[in-house]
Parts: C-alpha cells; sequence; structure tokens
C-alpha cells in the first residue's frame, strides 16, 4: 500500500488514461477488475453517453473506477453534473484551472486528480486544494504540455516542491518503467497507449494495428498553436506540416483541424485523414493484449526490475 492506492482504494498503483475514443466502460471496467483504476474518458461522450458508460462500468466492476473530465468540453456542468448523480468516486481533471470545480466534487465527496505538465502547474494545483497530481511529460501521446519536458525530468523536480501524491504519465508502458517512475519519487503511474492496445479499448482496429506498427519518432507533439497534440505521422500530420511550411495562420489551423478529426482517426479507423493520437511508448509496443494479459506482463516486468535492484 502507498499514497495512490489508499487514495484510490486499488491494488496497483496503476492508472489507466481516460483517452478519448478509447476508454470506454469495456476498458475501465477491465482495468478496475485487474487492482488499476478505469477511468472512463468523457471528452468524447456525449452526457446521456457518460451515463450510459457509467452505468455499463458499474454492472461490470465493483472496483472503484473514475472519469477523466477535460476542463474545457462544452457539456462540462452536465458532466459533472452525472458524476455526482452516479457518486463516482474519483475524477482526472485536465485543460483548465482546478480551482474551477474542485471544491464542488469534493465538497460531494468526489476525489480531484489534476493533470499537469509543469511545476507551475502543479503549485497551482496544490493550491487549489486537489488529492493528487498526475505530472505528464511530453512522451505523453493526445492533449499535451507546450514546453516539452520529458517525464523523467517532471517528476523528480515536482516531488522536490509539492507533498501531494504524484503520479507519473508519458511514456510508461513497461513494468521496468513503471519502477523507474517510482525510484524518482512518483507514487503511482498512469499509462495510455498500452491500454489503446488493448482488445478491450474502444477504439477502431486498424487505429489499434497503426499503435502496434510505430516505431521510435513515427509520433510527434504538434499543434501548440491551438491545443499541442502528439500524433503518429500520417497523411493528416503531414497536411499539418504542410500548412507550417506556407506560414499558416491560426485561423487556417483551425480550418484544417475541423471539426471530429480525432473521432474519424481513432474511432472510425480513418488512418489518412483522421487525427491519431498515440504517446512515443507506442515503440515499445508489438501486440494487442487484453487488458489481464497486459496486468500479467507490467507485474512481471516490474518484480523482476525489483529483483535485478536488490542484486546490485
Amino acid at each position: 500500500m502507498n499514497k495512490i492506492t489508499r487514495l484510490l482504494d486499488i491494488q496497483h498503483p496503476i492508472i489507466q488514461g481516460g483517452m478519448i475514443w478509447n476508454s470506454g466502460w469495456k476498458l475501465a471496467s477491465a482495468v478496475s477488475n485487474n487492482g488499476g483504476l478505469g477511468l472512463l474518458g468523457s471528452g468524447s461522450m456525449y452526457p446521456d453517453v457518460l451515463r450510459e458508460h457509467i452505468l455499463k462500468c458499474k454492472k461490470a466492476t465493483e472496483k472503484p473506477f473514475g472519469v477523466n473530465l477535460p476542463l474545457f468540453y462544452s457539456d462540462i456542468e452536465e458532466h459533472i453534473k452525472i458524476i455526482i448523480e452516479e457518486k463516482i468516486p474519483v475524477v482526472f481533471t485536465s485543460a483548465g484551472s482546478p480551482k474551477t470545480y474542485t471544491s464542488l466534487l469534493q465538497g460531494h465527496g468526489v476525489r480531484v486528480v489534476h493533470v499537469v505538465s509543469s511545476l507551475k502547474f502543479a503549485l497551482k494545483s496544490e493550491e487549489a486544494g486537489v488529492d493528487a497530481i498526475v505530472a505528464e511529460g511530453f512522451e505523453a501521446g493526445g492533449h499535451n504540455g507546450i514546453d516539452e519536458t520529458t517525464t523523467f525530468c517532471l517528476i523528480p523536480n515536482i516531488k522536490k516542491h509539492i507533498s501531494l501524491p504524484v503520479i507519473a504519465a508519458g511514456g510508461i508502458a513497461t513494468g521496468e518503467q513503471i519502477l523507474a517512475a517510482q525510484i524518482l519519487g512518483a507514487d503511482g503511474v498512469q499509462i495510455g497507449s498500452r491500454f489503446a492496445a488493448t482488445v478491450e479499448a474502444s477504439s477502431h482496429e486498424n487505429f489499434k494495428q497503426e499503435i502496434i506498427k510505430a516505431k521510435e519518432g513515427d509520433t510527434h507533439l504538434t499543434l501548440k498553436e491551438l491545443i499541442p497534440v502528439r500524433l503518429i505521422k500520417n497523411k493528416f500530420y503531414y497536411d499539418v506540416l504542410k500548412a507550417y511550411e506556407n506560414n499558416a495562420s491560426q485561423e487556417e489551423l483551425k480550418q484544417l483541424l475541423g471539426r471530429g478529426r480525432a473521432k474519424k482517426g481513432m474511432f472510425e479507423g480513418n488512418l489518412e485523414e483522421g487525427e491519431l493520437e498515440i504517446g512515443q511508448s507506442s515503440a515499445l509496443i508489438d501486440s494487442i493484449l487484453s487488458v489481464d494479459e497486459v496486468f500479467k506482463q507490467l507485474i512481471s516486468e516490474y518484480q523482476k526490475a525489483l529483483l535485478f535492484k536488490y542484486s546490485l
């Protein structure tokens, strides 16, 4: 037991990333059933869809699970109402000020964990009274920090300055990396890409195949003028690159991105025109596994690494 397992009432300090178009009830419940914390990715869900996934998740697991809540989401108020009504025990917030909703959620018994990409925002989160922090390096997939601070530089710096439990995220896909994050001071880890390439992930099979095909250098952080996002280099990515070469304005980049680009890529499987959000750890992933198999692999790797550490 450590700070994170006690706080979240879980067996293993492993949290599944609440990835849009990937993190539905099947994935979240499977992670929770294996002793981690599953998260529903509400950023790609209308309010009625979120409630449906919550109800299905409750039927599929008796263990705690949570909701990942991007604070810029247009239906945020309705999502919070549903979270409170359904008595969700923990919410992971991101992409906004933690001051806005933390007190409201905590007042209804919801633990709040906020995702940050810098020490500056970690300090603001601690000041806002959150229960824990996810420190996410720029290796992570999806929406990301603008400063490109790596996970293994971010964790010890944040840990040195704050007293809250810290969860490491970004580029973590193996048991050895979990141990390394803990040695640097993390109380737990959040894993996205490895869980995106599972049988239970709600994303399209085409996207899952792209994850396991990805090699080192096949992803890149781009669109910083809008919201920084790490993407697989496909036709859409190169269209963005060409737009930059032509000195596209912010408005022109918005028009190129359009609406529904992430859904088109990750959920509908359009590998040319879709936005394929995944982290650098995709280079470490070479098979689509069940969540059960992922946990067995992570725990086995962790235990072997731990034995090696103490044999030195």
